[in-house]
């Protein structure tokens, strides 16, 4: 196999020698064959140098292996010469095995160094055999090409010298513990941002730090569902005494600081408040109360500026989903808090820019004291609010500013108010009801609406070609969007939840799929689940003794709060977990490389957001308690990776609490080469062979719980 590489490497840049005048295919060809050569040494390396665990995928997965009993007689039932003969045998046989293994290793290293020279050499005489036009186009992604060999080379080479020369990944330093890339405030603000855009999102190259986020030097792992929802560890989030006590939205208040725990839903009259706060806005709207939202067609809420996601827990139990945004904080992040108690959270913010969310996405979003000033930047903010809210769905406002008798008082705050109202009012937002410091909206479903308006008064409609469905962190638009989408489609018309996870026929072609390619991949994913329960729950239960005064949770609660889906495709995981009966919510993410489904995962009732997976997510540290990835690492591969496998795994490991599980569904050949990093970053890992599809193997990995050591 060896002799075939090296033989193979010779007669290729034999041929790029012949035909380089393509330079986009000789480039194409370069990257795609330096990956798979590098995948079939490290395929070739791990089978030889590790012990690789592979177990089917029928068999239950049991941690550790059976004890092996010795036991030995007081007579000797053996001739003493046959005794002897045995011995010098099992020693010739030992000789001749650790030779034949020394002879292995000498023909891997022989062969790392035969094909370092014939790459870089060969690659060499190519360059020099281009006309000198031709050099100045390519030589940018050959320079690239030359520089990622040899850095595949030289981790091949390292595996070569056995898996101890296999250099782990280090920690990152104690004041990383909430570290998260691309948020960078000193930064921003010596690059010149102000006005609040200090705190947008921004990747540097270079911002990215390849090391093990170790948690808090008193983290503790979190309490099981329902209980952790409303109770979480002080030492797990970066928070002071002032910050609980202080100032924020409503129900930012609505929590007790109790020794090492913070509880958020105690005897207080605060916590009352969140219940009178949810039926006083269903009342505004015309119901009853809170548990009739989704028979008003509202199903996903987008919480701005959640405070520590109160009001959102208090509707999970009413079947909605409410997702909390929020700018990046150093301490006392509403964020950060909101996802430790295990509900849905990520950053985002208004600034300067869409968020990563296509048009028409939301039933309703809300903003409580959430400390945006949406009569600022002429009234782009509300703009923003329209684009990602759904034809009939609702924006709640509430904010000191809408107090009547205040702002009768107080010149400056009935101007801003005024301006709010009317710039709403612009915006085809009909105002259902006002009490007190409460105000809501709600957006038109008849698009006649915007030509029936005053000539000059409000934004204008945006074009098709500023009309996109997709932003990815898009400067902010001064347009009305989504005028132009197929998706147009007000809330009282759709199915209610859950029937709306279930989209027909017609329904499915707006997003250019079939019934039969929906039904396929939620029959897929229904067994999916059922094996992946069945693998993990003797994990969870055997590996991980019940702590003293625990009990096993009863269904639907499980260990797992949330999972973080890296390449959701149509939200097929996230249909088979709710059909199953977990207790689980799931972080849909469409990769911005691979086919953008984003809108029909929302459409169907769940949430999701678009990522380009070489850039940090937005979240923070020990965020979630699994991750799922099918075919994620072919589909960077088939973008020639435009980053390593460690930038992915690292951020992996950044994203996951202590304990929490990685499972990865790729072909056989990416997972073992991602088998072998698995130990750089110290994770606890395994192979297990798919019976069904001998092509893809699945691995399935632990992240264990590293404590902080004091200095």
């Amino acid at each position: 196999m060896i002799i075939t590489i090296i033989y193979e490497e010779f007669l290729f840049f034999h041929e790029l020698s012949r035909d380089w005048i393509d330079r986009k295919v000789v480039y194409s060809t370069l990257l795609l064959y330096r990956r798979q050569l590098v995948l079939r040494y490290l395929s070739i390396s791990s089978s030889v140098l590790t012990n690789k665990k592979v177990i089917k995928i029928s068999r239950p997965l049991h941690r550790g292996a059976p004890a092996i009993r010795v036991t030995s007689s007081s007579n000797d039932l053996l001739d003493s010469q046959v005794k002897e003969q045995t011995e010098k045998e099992e020693l010739d046989r030992n000789q001749s095995s650790h030779s034949r293994h020394r002879l292995t290793m000498l023909l891997l290293k022989s062969s790392l160094v035969v094909i370092v020279i014939l790459a870089l050499t060969g690659s060499f005489w190519w360059t020099l055999s281009i006309s000198t036009s031709s050099r100045g186009h390519i030589f940018h992604s050959s320079r690239r090409l030359q520089e990622q060999l040899v850095s595949d080379l030289w981790d091949i080479g390292e595996l070569s010298f056995g898996t101890s020369r296999m250099k782990e990944i280090e920690f990152c330093p104690g004041e990383l513990e909430n570290y998260i890339p691309c948020f960078n405030v000193s930064e921003n603000l010596d690059s010149g941002f102000s006005d609040g855009n200090e705190y947008d999102r921004v990747c540097r190259q270079g911002s990215r730090q390849n090391c093990l986020v170790l948690p808090p030097m008193n983290y503790k792992i979190p309490l099981r569902w329902p209980t952790g929802r409303d109770i979480i560890w002080v030492a797990n989030v970066k928070i002071t005494g002032q910050e609980v006590f202080t100032s924020g939205s409503l129900t930012k208040r609505m929590m007790m600081l109790e020794e090492e725990q913070i509880s958020f839903r105690s005897a207080s009259l605060m916590f009352d408040g969140v219940e009178d706060y949810s039926h006083q806005i269903a009342e505004m709207i015309g119901l009853r109360n809170e548990s009739n939202f989704i028979q008003a067609g509202i199903r996903t809420i987008l919480d701005i500026g959640c405070g520590y996601g109160s009001f959102g827990a208090h509707l999970f139990s009413e079947q909605i989903l409410t997702i909390c945004i929020a700018n990046y904080e150093s301490s006392g992040s509403q964020v950060q808090l909101t996802l430790e108690r295990g509900l849905p959270a990520m950053i985002g913010s208004f600034s300067s820019k869409q968020l990563p969310y296509p048009s028409l996405s939301f039933d309703l979003l809300h903003c409580a004291r959430c400390g945006i000033d949406w009569d600022k930047k002429d009234g782009t903010f509300l703009i923003e609010v329209d684009r990602v809210l759904r034809p009939g769905g609702y924006f709640v406002w509430t904010s000191p500013l809408i107090n009547v008798q205040s702002s009768r008082r107080n010149k400056e705050k009935q101007k801003r108010w005024n301006f709010v109202r009317d710039f709403a009012e612009n915006l085809c937002w009909e105002l259902m009801s006002q009490q007190d410091e409460t105000v809501v909206w709600k957006k038109t479903s008849k698009k006649t609406c915007y030509n029936s308006r005053k000539s000059g008064s409000g934004p204008s409609i945006c074009s098709k070609v500023q009309d996109v469905e997709f932003p990815y962190y898009r400067p902010l638009q001064n347009c009305i969007g989504g005028m132009h989408s197929r998706r147009w489609v007000p809330i009282e018309e759709r199915a209610t939840w859950p029937s709306r996870s279930n989209l027909n026929r017609s329904e499915l072609a707006l997003y250019g799929l079939h019934l039969d390619e929906l039904n396929e991949d939620t029959a897929n994913y229904r067994i999916i689940v059922r094996n992946y329960w069945s693998l993990l729950s003797p994990l969870i239960f055997s590996d991980h003794p019940k702590r003293p005064g625990d009990e096993d949770p009863s269904p639907p609660y499980n260990m797992l709060r949330n999972v973080l889906d890296m390449n959701a495709r149509y939200g097929g995981l996230n249909a088979a977990l709710l059909e199953a009966r977990k207790s689980v919510w799931v972080m849909n993410v469409v990769p911005t490389t691979g086919p953008k489904y984003l809108p029909l995962i929302l459409d169907r009732g769940y949430f999701g957001v678009l990522h380009d997976w070489c850039e940090a997510f937005p979240t923070y540290p020990r965020t979630y308690d699994m991750v799922h990835a099918e075919g994620l690492l072919s589909l960077e591969s088939s973008q020639h990776w435009r980053c390593t496998m460690v930038d992915i795994f690292t951020e992996i490991d950044r994203m996951l609490r202590p304990e929490g599980w990685i499972i990865i569904r790729d072909t056989a050949l990416l997972i073992d080469s991602a088998r072998v990093l698995t130990r750089r970053l110290k994770w606890e890992a395994r192979v297990i062979e798919i019976e069904s599809n001998n092509d893809e193997r699945l691995l399935i990995c632990q992240k264990p719980f590293f404590k902080r050591q004091p200095s």
